[in-house]
């Protein structure tokens, strides 16, 4: 068994993937054994070709590609797959290590049992500081704001625009770079897949506090985080936010908050011309059967 596994997702962006496997061969302490796996999650051909023609030939790095687009959870899953590390690193491709991450998180999760995921603290590509986690996306946040979460519930909700110097415990981790104890990630089943895009992390830290384990911020790690690399931003990508999110709310929390959300939702959009786009969706529900993963295609 390996002390750390690290499934890295490409899709359409070779270039960040093979920049992030550098990093990590970079920065890992040789004591340290470790494997990395990277899931082609089925990119246009010329851009999987130049993944291949310049994988590293490294023992403990492979590659294995999917025959359809599964998503930030299905890529993942299908990647766990191939893994046997006592930990179990979800590294995003525009994700760079600049320290010994791996090192500082392997350390920090053995001297702390009750911890279920950590992170890294995030840095963009002009070494500014950028937020590593955030606070569940539920009716008190909605109606009240983050701010004035952060300043009346300072514990529960610590402030996500600081750079913290010492460890804490957050609501959940960036989806960026989760760094999970395996047999608490096997235990709560993983990430669900019917998600395609976004809150899979609010929904795993979900489900791993009710199984009595915390999510962390590890501040000593580091890593650079290029914004807005691995999807973009479009109507469909926001779509595509909400119906994780209202999916999200509907299978951890009670259906009264989940109608509740979808009310405010509507009434919300009424009076913002710029998302009238969602509305209907999430006047009808914002049912999964809209989501782009079912329009995804099978790609040899």
């Amino acid at each position: 068994m390996q002390d750390i596994s690290i499934v890295i997702i490409n899709y359409n962006t070779a270039r960040y993937t093979l920049e992030c496997v550098d990093s990590v061969i970079k920065f890992t302490d040789t004591s340290l054994s470790y494997e990395i796996v990277v899931v082609d999650n089925n990119s246009k051909p010329e851009d999987f070709l130049h993944l291949k023609e310049n994988f590293p030939t490294h023992a403990h790095v492979s590659l294995h590609r999917s025959v359809i687009n599964t998503g930030f959870g299905g890529g993942n899953m299908f990647g766990a797959q191939f893994t046997n590390g006592k930990y179990i690193l979800f590294l995003n491709n525009d994700a760079m290590l600049q320290n010994d991450c791996l090192s500082i998180l392997h350390s920090y999760m053995e001297a702390n049992p009750k911890v279920g995921v950590t992170t890294a603290q995030n840095y963009d590509e002009h070494n500014k500081h950028v937020i590593s986690f955030d606070h569940d996306k539920g009716i008190r946040k909605l109606l009240l704001g983050r701010s004035f979460l952060e300043k009346n519930w300072a514990t529960q909700f610590p402030k996500r625009k600081k750079e913290y110097t010492e460890p804490v415990s957050v609501n959940f981790v960036n989806g960026a770079f989760m760094f999970f104890r395996r047999e608490v990630f096997e235990k709560v089943g993983g990430f669900d897949t019917n998600i395609f895009l976004y809150f899979e992390e609010m929904d795993i830290c979900f489900r791993m506090r009710q199984l009595g384990y915390t999510s962390v911020l590890v501040p000593e790690a580091k890593i650079l985080h290029y914004q807005g690399v691995s999807t973009g931003v479009s109507k469909a990508i926001s779509k595509e936010g909400m119906l994780s999110h209202i999916y999200v709310i509907k299978k951890n929390y009670s259906y009264a908050k989940y109608i509740f959300i979808r009310v405010y939702y509507c009434l919300s959009f009424l009076i913002k011309p710029k998302k009238w786009f969602m509305l209907s969706l999430v006047w009808k529900g914002a049912h999964l059967s809209k989501s782009l993963k079912q329009q995804q295609q099978i790609r040899f």
